[in-house]
Protein backbone atom coordinates (compact mmCIF):
# COMPACT_ATOMS: atom_id res chain seq x y z
CA UNK A 1 0.00 0.00 0.00
CA UNK A 2 1.25 3.52 -0.73
CA UNK A 3 0.61 6.94 1.27
CA UNK A 4 1.43 10.16 0.35
CA UNK A 5 2.22 12.54 2.88
CA UNK A 6 1.75 16.52 1.94
CA UNK A 7 4.88 18.22 5.30
CA UNK A 8 7.68 16.36 6.45
CA UNK A 9 7.99 18.84 9.22
CA UNK A 10 7.04 17.51 13.34
CA UNK A 11 3.77 16.31 12.82
CA UNK A 12 4.27 15.10 9.07
CA UNK A 13 6.79 12.78 10.38
CA UNK A 14 6.93 12.22 13.89
CA UNK A 15 3.04 11.67 14.24
CA UNK A 16 1.31 11.21 10.92
CA UNK A 17 3.84 9.38 8.84
CA UNK A 18 4.91 7.18 11.86
CA UNK A 19 1.59 6.13 11.93
CA UNK A 20 1.07 5.28 8.52
CA UNK A 21 4.40 3.16 8.09
CA UNK A 22 3.49 1.58 11.24
CA UNK A 23 0.26 0.26 9.13
CA UNK A 24 1.75 -0.84 6.91
CA UNK A 25 2.09 1.93 4.32
CA UNK A 26 5.20 2.78 2.09
CA UNK A 27 5.04 6.91 3.07
CA UNK A 28 6.36 9.64 0.53
CA UNK A 29 6.35 12.64 1.90
CA UNK A 30 5.75 15.71 0.01
CA UNK A 31 7.22 19.24 1.02
CA UNK A 32 9.44 22.22 -0.49
CA UNK A 33 12.37 21.84 2.48
CA UNK A 34 14.92 20.58 0.42
CA UNK A 35 17.35 19.45 3.28
CA UNK A 36 14.35 17.18 4.18
CA UNK A 37 13.21 16.55 1.15
CA UNK A 38 17.16 15.16 0.30
CA UNK A 39 17.85 13.11 3.42
CA UNK A 40 14.66 11.63 3.30
CA UNK A 41 15.89 10.36 0.03
CA UNK A 42 19.35 9.70 0.78
CA UNK A 43 18.19 7.73 4.10
CA UNK A 44 15.08 5.93 3.59
CA UNK A 45 14.42 6.14 7.28
CA UNK A 46 14.43 8.28 10.50
CA UNK A 47 14.34 8.09 14.19
CA UNK A 48 10.83 8.79 16.54
CA UNK A 49 12.17 9.40 20.20
CA UNK A 50 9.71 9.42 22.84
CA UNK A 51 9.70 12.48 25.08
CA UNK A 52 9.38 11.30 28.78
CA UNK A 53 12.11 10.01 31.08
CA UNK A 54 12.35 6.39 29.18
CA UNK A 55 13.54 7.80 26.03
CA UNK A 56 12.34 4.56 24.11
CA UNK A 57 12.75 5.25 20.10
CA UNK A 58 11.69 3.18 17.08
CA UNK A 59 12.74 3.63 13.61
CA UNK A 60 10.29 4.23 10.67
CA UNK A 61 11.42 2.67 7.21
CA UNK A 62 10.63 2.53 4.08
CA UNK A 63 9.70 6.66 3.21
CA UNK A 64 10.85 8.91 0.55
CA UNK A 65 10.74 12.29 -0.54
CA UNK A 66 9.31 14.91 -3.39
CA UNK A 67 10.39 18.36 -3.64
CA UNK A 68 6.76 19.67 -4.96
CA UNK A 69 8.24 22.98 -5.85
CA UNK A 70 11.05 21.77 -7.97
CA UNK A 71 8.61 18.18 -9.11
CA UNK A 72 5.20 19.15 -9.09
CA UNK A 73 4.41 16.85 -12.32
CA UNK A 74 6.27 14.07 -9.87
CA UNK A 75 4.26 15.10 -6.99
CA UNK A 76 1.10 14.56 -9.17
CA UNK A 77 2.11 11.54 -9.98
CA UNK A 78 2.91 9.89 -6.01
CA UNK A 79 -0.95 11.40 -5.72
CA UNK A 80 -2.25 9.43 -8.57
CA UNK A 81 -1.28 6.11 -7.62
CA UNK A 82 -1.92 6.62 -3.77
CA UNK A 83 -3.85 4.44 -1.66
CA UNK A 84 -4.38 6.97 1.19
CA UNK A 85 -3.64 10.68 1.18
CA UNK A 86 -2.56 12.78 3.44
CA UNK A 87 -1.54 16.27 4.75
CA UNK A 88 -0.29 18.36 8.08
CA UNK A 89 0.99 21.85 6.79
CA UNK A 90 -0.46 23.69 8.72
CA UNK A 91 -4.21 25.69 7.63
CA UNK A 92 -2.30 28.70 5.80
CA UNK A 93 -0.95 26.40 3.28
CA UNK A 94 -3.41 24.50 2.06
CA UNK A 95 -4.51 26.62 -0.50
CA UNK A 96 -0.74 25.70 -2.14
CA UNK A 97 -1.11 22.40 -1.95
CA UNK A 98 -4.12 21.80 -3.62
CA UNK A 99 -3.48 22.22 -7.32
CA UNK A 100 -0.95 19.40 -6.88
CA UNK A 101 -3.95 17.50 -5.33
CA UNK A 102 -6.13 18.26 -7.98
CA UNK A 103 -3.68 17.35 -10.96
CA UNK A 104 -2.87 14.15 -9.34
CA UNK A 105 -6.46 12.97 -8.41
CA UNK A 106 -7.93 13.92 -12.19
CA UNK A 107 -5.01 11.73 -13.39
CA UNK A 108 -6.43 8.05 -11.53
CA UNK A 109 -7.90 5.62 -13.31
CA UNK A 110 -11.47 5.85 -13.53
CA UNK A 111 -13.18 4.68 -10.62
CA UNK A 112 -10.31 4.43 -8.18
CA UNK A 113 -11.28 5.29 -4.58
CA UNK A 114 -8.76 7.28 -2.44
CA UNK A 115 -9.44 9.36 0.22
CA UNK A 116 -7.86 12.66 1.49
CA UNK A 117 -7.66 13.27 5.20
CA UNK A 118 -6.26 16.85 6.71
CA UNK A 119 -4.82 16.25 9.72
CA UNK A 120 -4.82 20.48 10.95
CA UNK A 121 -5.42 22.09 14.02
CA UNK A 122 -8.92 23.24 12.74
CA UNK A 123 -12.26 22.60 12.57
CA UNK A 124 -13.37 21.33 9.03
CA UNK A 125 -9.53 20.66 7.51
CA UNK A 126 -10.73 18.24 4.68
CA UNK A 127 -13.70 20.54 3.87
CA UNK A 128 -11.52 23.32 3.55
CA UNK A 129 -8.92 21.27 1.42
CA UNK A 130 -11.56 19.61 -0.77
CA UNK A 131 -12.60 23.75 -1.78
CA UNK A 132 -9.30 24.59 -2.49
CA UNK A 133 -8.89 21.58 -4.46
CA UNK A 134 -12.01 22.34 -6.44
CA UNK A 135 -10.73 25.45 -7.68
CA UNK A 136 -8.28 23.76 -9.48
CA UNK A 137 -10.94 21.61 -11.77
CA UNK A 138 -12.96 22.62 -14.34
CA UNK A 139 -17.22 21.19 -13.35
CA UNK A 140 -16.43 18.08 -15.61
CA UNK A 141 -13.44 17.33 -13.63
CA UNK A 142 -14.92 18.16 -9.87
CA UNK A 143 -17.65 15.73 -10.77
CA UNK A 144 -15.90 13.11 -11.88
CA UNK A 145 -12.66 13.06 -8.68
CA UNK A 146 -15.49 13.70 -5.99
CA UNK A 147 -16.94 10.86 -7.26
CA UNK A 148 -14.81 9.09 -5.97
CA UNK A 149 -12.00 10.85 -4.04
CA UNK A 150 -13.62 11.54 -0.40
CA UNK A 151 -12.02 14.52 2.34
CA UNK A 152 -12.93 13.12 5.83
CA UNK A 153 -12.42 15.69 8.13
CA UNK A 154 -10.36 14.53 11.19
CA UNK A 155 -9.12 15.73 14.83
CA UNK A 156 -4.96 15.61 15.38
CA UNK A 157 -3.73 15.57 19.10
CA UNK A 158 0.28 15.31 19.71
CA UNK A 159 2.67 17.65 21.17
CA UNK A 160 5.82 18.21 19.87
CA UNK A 161 8.11 19.99 22.00
CA UNK A 162 11.44 22.53 20.87
CA UNK A 163 13.90 20.28 19.40
CA UNK A 164 17.73 20.27 17.62
CA UNK A 165 19.20 17.00 16.63
CA UNK A 166 22.56 16.40 14.39
CA UNK A 167 19.91 14.34 11.78
CA UNK A 168 17.33 16.63 10.84
CA UNK A 169 14.81 13.69 10.07
CA UNK A 170 14.76 12.41 14.13
CA UNK A 171 11.91 13.97 15.41
CA UNK A 172 11.03 13.58 19.60
CA UNK A 173 7.18 13.35 20.27
CA UNK A 174 5.02 13.09 23.48
CA UNK A 175 3.63 9.97 23.72
CA UNK A 176 0.07 10.31 23.98
CA UNK A 177 -1.50 10.42 20.23
CA UNK A 178 -5.07 11.03 19.33
CA UNK A 179 -6.15 10.20 15.60
CA UNK A 180 -10.01 10.93 15.18
CA UNK A 181 -11.31 10.58 11.21
CA UNK A 182 -15.07 11.01 10.73
CA UNK A 183 -16.13 8.17 8.67
CA UNK A 184 -19.29 10.53 6.73
CA UNK A 185 -17.46 11.33 3.78
CA UNK A 186 -14.88 8.44 3.12
CA UNK A 187 -14.68 6.63 -0.35
CA UNK A 188 -14.18 3.17 -0.44
CA UNK A 189 -12.81 0.53 2.44
CA UNK A 190 -11.78 1.99 5.71
CA UNK A 191 -8.35 2.17 6.29
CA UNK A 192 -6.86 0.73 8.60
CA UNK A 193 -4.50 2.88 11.00
CA UNK A 194 -2.96 1.72 13.83
CA UNK A 195 -4.42 3.53 16.77
CA UNK A 196 -6.87 5.60 15.07
CA UNK A 197 -10.83 6.39 15.72
CA UNK A 198 -13.50 6.26 13.78
CA UNK A 199 -16.68 8.33 14.37
CA UNK A 200 -19.64 8.70 12.47
CA UNK A 201 -19.43 12.68 14.28
CA UNK A 202 -16.27 14.12 14.20
CA UNK A 203 -17.45 17.50 15.62
CA UNK A 204 -17.83 16.35 19.50
CA UNK A 205 -14.18 15.20 19.66
CA UNK A 206 -12.70 18.50 17.06
CA UNK A 207 -14.42 20.41 19.41
CA UNK A 208 -13.66 18.71 22.93
CA UNK A 209 -9.66 18.75 21.45
CA UNK A 210 -9.68 22.32 20.20
CA UNK A 211 -11.15 23.65 23.39
CA UNK A 212 -9.49 22.03 25.76
CA UNK A 213 -5.60 21.50 24.34
CA UNK A 214 -5.70 24.41 22.57
CA UNK A 215 -7.43 26.71 24.76
CA UNK A 216 -5.24 25.38 27.86
CA UNK A 217 -2.26 25.84 25.32
CA UNK A 218 -3.40 29.25 24.23
CA UNK A 219 -4.10 30.28 28.16
CA UNK A 220 -0.64 29.03 29.66
CA UNK A 221 1.01 30.97 27.02
CA UNK A 222 -0.33 34.43 27.01
CA UNK A 223 -1.06 34.44 30.47
CA UNK A 224 2.53 33.09 31.28
CA UNK A 225 4.53 35.39 29.08
CA UNK A 226 2.53 38.45 31.00
CA UNK A 227 4.45 37.21 33.87
CA UNK A 228 7.88 37.13 32.09
CA UNK A 229 8.07 33.20 31.27
CA UNK A 230 9.34 31.68 28.53
CA UNK A 231 8.12 28.16 28.41
CA UNK A 232 5.34 26.14 29.31
CA UNK A 233 7.95 24.55 31.77
CA UNK A 234 8.41 27.66 33.53
CA UNK A 235 4.49 28.94 33.23
CA UNK A 236 3.15 25.34 35.14
CA UNK A 237 5.66 26.08 37.83
CA UNK A 238 3.54 28.90 38.71
CA UNK A 239 0.26 28.55 40.97
CA UNK A 240 -1.29 31.58 39.27
CA UNK A 241 -1.19 30.04 35.87
CA UNK A 242 -2.28 27.39 36.67
CA UNK A 243 -5.31 28.74 38.05
CA UNK A 244 -6.49 30.42 35.40
CA UNK A 245 -5.96 27.90 33.29
CA UNK A 246 -7.90 25.33 35.77
CA UNK A 247 -10.65 28.28 35.05
CA UNK A 248 -10.31 28.19 31.62
CA UNK A 249 -10.81 24.53 31.45
CA UNK A 250 -13.61 24.51 33.73
CA UNK A 251 -15.32 27.61 31.36
CA UNK A 252 -14.69 25.07 28.39
CA UNK A 253 -16.12 22.26 29.80
CA UNK A 254 -19.05 23.65 31.24
CA UNK A 255 -20.22 24.49 27.49
CA UNK A 256 -18.81 21.37 25.98
CA UNK A 257 -20.71 19.24 28.16
CA UNK A 258 -24.01 21.08 27.94
CA UNK A 259 -23.59 21.27 23.97
CA UNK A 260 -22.79 17.64 23.37
CA UNK A 261 -24.13 15.91 26.37
CA UNK A 262 -20.76 14.55 27.93
CA UNK A 263 -20.19 12.35 30.72
CA UNK A 264 -18.84 14.91 33.19
CA UNK A 265 -16.82 12.96 34.62
CA UNK A 266 -15.29 11.29 31.98
CA UNK A 267 -15.11 14.48 30.49
CA UNK A 268 -12.85 15.74 33.70
CA UNK A 269 -10.41 12.98 33.65
CA UNK A 270 -10.13 14.21 30.14
CA UNK A 271 -9.19 17.46 30.90
CA UNK A 272 -6.98 15.98 34.13
CA UNK A 273 -4.84 14.38 31.28
CA UNK A 274 -4.47 17.51 29.32
CA UNK A 275 -3.13 19.69 32.44
CA UNK A 276 -0.77 16.59 33.05
CA UNK A 277 0.66 16.63 29.81
CA UNK A 278 1.02 20.20 30.46
CA UNK A 279 3.32 19.52 33.25
CA UNK A 280 5.45 17.23 31.32
CA UNK A 281 9.32 18.92 31.65
CA UNK A 282 10.30 16.82 28.21
CA UNK A 283 7.97 18.51 26.08
CA UNK A 284 7.54 21.84 27.42
CA UNK A 285 7.49 24.75 24.41
CA UNK A 286 8.26 28.33 24.74
CA UNK A 287 5.40 30.57 25.08
CA UNK A 288 6.08 32.79 22.11
CA UNK A 289 6.08 29.94 19.57
CA UNK A 290 2.60 28.75 21.51
CA UNK A 291 1.03 32.27 21.32
CA UNK A 292 2.04 33.41 17.52
CA UNK A 293 -0.24 33.64 15.49
CA UNK A 294 -2.90 35.43 17.42
CA UNK A 295 -5.33 36.96 15.11
CA UNK A 296 -6.40 33.06 14.24
CA UNK A 297 -6.62 31.79 17.79
CA UNK A 298 -8.89 35.39 18.63
CA UNK A 299 -10.82 34.92 15.59
CA UNK A 300 -14.86 34.41 16.08
CA UNK A 301 -14.50 29.70 15.34
CA UNK A 302 -11.39 29.45 17.64
CA UNK A 303 -10.32 28.46 20.87
CA UNK A 304 -10.92 31.55 22.88
CA UNK A 305 -13.50 33.72 21.65
CA UNK A 306 -15.99 30.96 20.58
CA UNK A 307 -16.36 29.41 23.62
CA UNK A 308 -16.12 33.18 25.54
CA UNK A 309 -18.81 34.15 23.59
CA UNK A 310 -21.37 31.07 23.58
CA UNK A 311 -20.92 30.94 27.17
CA UNK A 312 -21.69 34.84 27.49
CA UNK A 313 -25.14 34.73 25.28
CA UNK A 314 -26.27 31.55 28.11
CA UNK A 315 -25.63 34.81 30.34
CA UNK A 316 -22.45 33.09 31.76
CA UNK A 317 -19.62 35.50 32.82
CA UNK A 318 -16.28 33.34 31.28
CA UNK A 319 -13.85 35.67 33.66
CA UNK A 320 -10.73 33.25 32.84
CA UNK A 321 -11.32 33.15 29.01
CA UNK A 322 -12.12 37.07 28.67
CA UNK A 323 -8.75 37.63 30.84
CA UNK A 324 -6.98 35.18 28.81
CA UNK A 325 -8.37 37.06 25.81
CA UNK A 326 -7.17 40.47 27.07
CA UNK A 327 -3.47 38.77 27.50
CA UNK A 328 -3.78 37.70 23.60
CA UNK A 329 -4.67 40.95 23.14
CA UNK A 330 -1.07 42.19 24.60
CA UNK A 331 0.30 39.13 22.80
CA UNK A 332 3.71 40.96 20.92
CA UNK A 333 6.11 39.36 18.86
CA UNK A 334 8.18 41.56 16.19
CA UNK A 335 8.74 38.16 14.26
CA UNK A 336 5.08 37.04 14.41
CA UNK A 337 3.16 39.16 11.56
CA UNK A 338 -0.10 38.42 13.50
CA UNK A 339 1.25 39.98 16.34
CA UNK A 340 3.01 42.62 14.65
CA UNK A 341 -0.72 43.25 12.56
CA UNK A 342 -2.98 43.31 16.21
CA UNK A 343 -0.34 45.66 17.94
CA UNK A 344 -0.76 47.73 14.35
CA UNK A 345 -4.35 47.71 14.88
CA UNK A 346 -4.19 48.69 18.66
CA UNK A 347 -2.25 51.46 18.20
CA UNK A 348 -4.14 53.41 15.27
CA UNK A 349 -7.77 52.19 16.33
CA UNK A 350 -7.80 51.29 20.34
CA UNK A 351 -8.20 47.98 21.73
CA UNK A 352 -11.65 47.81 21.42
CA UNK A 353 -11.66 48.48 17.43
CA UNK A 354 -9.02 45.63 17.23
CA UNK A 355 -10.76 43.07 19.53
CA UNK A 356 -13.63 43.69 17.21
CA UNK A 357 -11.72 43.21 13.97
CA UNK A 358 -9.82 40.06 15.29
CA UNK A 359 -12.35 38.44 17.35
CA UNK A 360 -15.97 40.01 16.27
CA UNK A 361 -16.21 40.46 19.63
CA UNK A 362 -18.27 44.06 19.32
CA UNK A 363 -16.53 47.44 20.56
CA UNK A 364 -18.59 48.63 23.30
CA UNK A 365 -20.58 45.10 24.42
CA UNK A 366 -20.64 44.09 27.94
CA UNK A 367 -17.96 41.32 27.27
CA UNK A 368 -15.88 43.93 24.99
CA UNK A 369 -15.73 46.45 27.61
CA UNK A 370 -14.61 43.59 30.42
CA UNK A 371 -11.92 42.54 28.45
CA UNK A 372 -10.59 45.61 27.62
CA UNK A 373 -11.01 46.62 31.52
CA UNK A 374 -8.36 43.57 31.91
CA UNK A 375 -6.34 45.01 29.04
CA UNK A 376 -5.66 48.00 30.68
CA UNK A 377 -5.05 46.74 33.74
CA UNK A 378 -2.30 44.77 31.88
CA UNK A 379 -0.85 47.65 30.51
Amino acid sequence: MKAVHFGAGNIGRGFIGAILQQSGYEVTFIDVNAELIDRLNKDKAYEVVLADETKESFTVTGVSGINSKEHPEQAAAAVAEADLVTASVGPHVLPFIAPVIAKGLSAREAGSEVNVIACENMIGGSDQLKKEVEKHLSEDEAARVFASSGFPNSAVDRIVPIQHHDNPLTIEVERYFEWVIETAHMKGTQPDLKGTLFVEDLVPFIERKLLTVNTGHASIAYNGLLKGYETVKEAMADQEILDVLEGVLSETSTFLTQKFELDKEQHQMYVRKIISRYKNPYISDGLDRVGRAPLRKLSAGDRLTYPAVELDRQQLVPVHLEKTIAAALAFNIEEDPESVQLQEWIAEEGPAAALEKASGIESGSSMSERIIHYYQQIK
